[in-house]
């Protein structure tokens, strides 16, 4: 779908490898997070979950069978998307990490939030939702 692409340095990165190199961020995250203690553990357990299941549902999506299937999985990254915000918050706001170490991330994550949100909208206008 178009508007799934963002130019960065000259290259345009499709959606799919946005969200990839995302997971691959919180997952980096997350080991760091499983190593300083209990709450730290939980927090990650959750970040992870709903940082990962972005793009594995975009990935789902591109192979759907119909554009309603494409519309639920999107739907579901976009949902995954927003948790995941919310935990990598808590994780600045409980000073667990640093700002700057969560600064990228962050910012890619409302990055993806806005295109699936938008992306969402769309077809659901075109579907008449």
């Amino acid at each position: 779908m178009k508007g799934e692409e963002r130019r960065v340095k000259g290259e345009i990165r499709p959606l799919q490898a946005r969200t990839f190199e995302f997971a691959l961020g919180v997952v980096k995250l997350c080991q760091i997070l499983d190593n300083q203690g209990r709450t730290e553990s939980t927090i990650s357990r959750q970040l992870l979950r709903a940082g990962t299941s972005i793009g594995a549902n975009v990935e789902e999506g591109q192979a759907s069978q119909s554009e309603a299937d494409f519309l639920a999985k999107y739907s579901i990254a976009c949902k995954e998307a927003r948790e995941t915000h919310y935990w990598l918050r808590l994780l600045s706001a409980s000073a667990i990490l640093e700002d700057v170490r969560l600064r990228d991330l962050l910012t890619e994550c409302n990055e993806l939030i806005a295109i699936l949100t938008s992306i969402v909208k769309k077809l659901r206008a075109k579907q008449g939702r």
